[in-house]
């Protein structure tokens, strides 16, 4: 399994953040939720989507890429949540 995250961060109609990534040369969309943006790091003032994954981007890909991993991608896409900053 080769995956390798290509970016760019795009803001998500639902406050969010997408990041793509190809899994075996194939698109994949990554999708971190604005809850899980905002609680990837509970001290620290909130912000802006953008920011707060560009903030935390290697510990956010790090944790998108566990889940690919553990077979969790669908349909092209993968969904990040504050459950899985416990990972």
């Amino acid at each position: 399994m080769k995956i390798e995250f290509i970016g760019p961060p795009v803001l998500a109609e639902d406050g969010g953040v997408f990041y793509a990534a190809k899994l075996d040369g194939e698109t994949l969309l990554c999708h971190f939720s604005y809850e899980a943006l905002e609680d990837v790091d509970p001290d620290t003032v909130q912000g802006d989507a953008a920011t707060l994954f560009q903030k935390h981007q290697l510990k956010l890909l790090s944790i998108a890429e566990k889940k690919i991993r553990d077979g969790h991608a669908h349909d092209g896409q993968i969904q990040i949540f504050s459950n899985d900053l416990l990972l």
